[in-house]
């Protein structure tokens, strides 16, 4: 049986569109179409239909009311700690052209008809962004931190593919800086009228640092390498060195449409506790996959943790090289002059 159907009020024109936010993306008006989830987890939600794909410049307007929201709650002890139980649902998406070649040149990714998993990213990111503004999502949008990305890539997904992109939350949880949730975004290709084929699901791993919502003694007590009061960290023999403008955070986010004010400018980072801007994440994470290029296969699982910070302008370190226990390639970035991690992850081929 399906999940019913509603439609996200202000999801569509009402929610904006930032400049360059969504550039290149088409969506289609909203269909019904047969539910056959890949996840036990899906199953009973409602689903929320978005008639179009909402710009990331309205949802971090709206972020920023939501976020308000939750510190009056906060103060008043009414916070919530339960996850809205939807999944949010954007139907026939296609990339553009102009949008595809622009990410791949900045990225450094080859010419190809096929999407990057990190492009992929890119298209669905704000189908998961307009769940996490809803009222009753617990947790505030406002300083939000990107704690790990996961993404299993099934199989290519190509210009001119129809996409259909589902989004929810899990396994809100406990962290000693705050609370952390899991964003899952699914990415289907239409395979016939009413059939689809799952092709790329994305775990993005959130934390809402000062925002206590359960129980602190349940909290991870893990910390990323290169941090105080873990173990010393020994910087292996580098492979390449990012040299990274101050303009990088400006330029990803004109391909991204993700113009969060720490990545653009030192003035707009400082008024947000940054020195400096500071790059993206999944920018950073995006050109490590660049770089292990065709070797990652057609289906790979890629992950990243982040660590510390890349202040713009900067200089990464980085090794990208082959792991003989996985049969693919990890890859790490780090300051060399403080020995500060900045990221590190895999791409390990799928059997």
């Amino acid at each position: 049986m399906r999940a019913p159907a509603v439609r996200a009020p202000g999801a569509g024109a009402g929610a904006g569109a930032g400049p360059g936010a969504g550039a290149g993306l088409v969506a289609g008006a909203a269909q019904d179409r047969p539910v056959t989830p890949e996840q036990p987890t899906l199953r009973g939600r409602t689903e929320v239909v978005l008639a179009a794909v909402p710009g990331l410049g309205g949802l971090y307007a709206r972020g920023v009311g939501t976020s308000a929201r939750h510190a009056v709650a906060s103060r008043l002890g009414r916070a919530s700690s339960t996850l809205p139980d939807v999944v949010y649902v954007a139907h026939g998406l296609r990339a553009g052209a102009d949008h595809l070649t622009a990410y791949q040149h900045l990225l450094g990714e080859s010419a190809s008809d096929v999407l990057p998993a990190g492009f992929v990213h890119v298209l669905a990111f704000p189908v998961a962004t307009a769940l996490m503004v809803r009222p009753d999502f617990p947790l505030p949008l406002a300083g939000m931190v990107h704690l790990a990305n996961r993404v299993e890539q099934l199989r290519p997904v190509s210009l001119g593919d129809v996409l259909d992109v589902r989004a929810y939350a899990r396994d809100l949880r406990a962290h000693r800086s705050g609370t952390q949730v899991e964003l899952v975004t699914e990415v289907r290709v239409a395979t016939g009228p009413h059939g689809s084929e799952l092709a790329w699901r994305g775990t993005s791993t959130y934390l809402a640092k000062g925002t206590h919502l359960l129980p602190r003694d349940a909290a991870d007590p893990g910390r990323a390498p290169g941090r105080a009061g873990s173990d010393p960290w020994v910087a292996p023999t580098a492979t390449a060195q990012w040299r990274l403008a101050g303009d990088i955070g400006r330029r990803y986010a004109t391909v991204s449409g993700d113009r969060n004010p720490i990545h653009l400018s030192a003035l707009t980072a400082r008024a947000l506790g940054f020195p400096r801007a500071i790059a993206h994440g999944m920018y950073t994470a995006s050109r490590a996959l660049a770089e292990v290029g065709a070797a990652r296969t057609e289906a790979f699982t890629w992950t990243v943790e982040f660590a510390g910070p890349v202040l713009l302008p900067g200089t990464v370190t980085v090794r990208i090289a082959t792991d003989g226990a996985t049969g693919g390639f990890g890859y790490t970035g780090w300051n060399a002059g403080s020995g500060r991690v900045h990221f590190s992850g895999a791409v390990v081929p799928r059997s």
